[in-house]
């Protein structure tokens, strides 16, 4: 499994309404980051502030100019389904995350638990 190459691919595939966001994140936006909180709507997260409609692409995904990457202007601060991503090498491989090798693919229950591994600071271990 290769590093992560901010290809943006995560960020883009779900951004238009895969994600959510906890009641207890959204009360803290709203306390301590009311620039994140003003795209949340009845619990939706990235909505249009102006038009309250689901935004097609996270408002705090940013392309690094002159380069084809991506970085995410409140990571620190970002949604846990956010930080738990990728949770397994099924969702990897469907949204075509570059981080995956051919050896990952061949032996995806190995590479599972090389993700795990990778993962640790991340998110919860996926129980199988």
């Amino acid at each position: 499994m290769k590093e992560c190459n901010q290809c943006g691919k995560c960020c883009i595939n779900y951004s238009d309404g895969g994600l959510s966001a906890s009641a207890s994140e959204i009360a803290w936006w709203e306390i301590f980051r009311p620039d994140i909180h003003q795209y949340v709507s009845d619990g939706e997260i990235w909505m249009s502030p102006v038009t309250g409609k689901q935004l097609q692409r996270c408002p705090w995904l940013q392309p690094l100019p002159g380069q084809n990457k991506y970085s995410c202007s409140i990571y620190h601060d970002r949604p846990d389904d956010c930080k738990y991503y990728p949770v397994t090498i099924e969702q990897m491989r469907n949204d075509q995350c570059e981080m995956l090798e051919v050896r990952d693919l061949a032996k995806p229950g190995q590479a599972q638990k090389t993700l795990d591994k990778l993962m640790l600071d991340s998110r919860p271990p996926v129980k199988n």
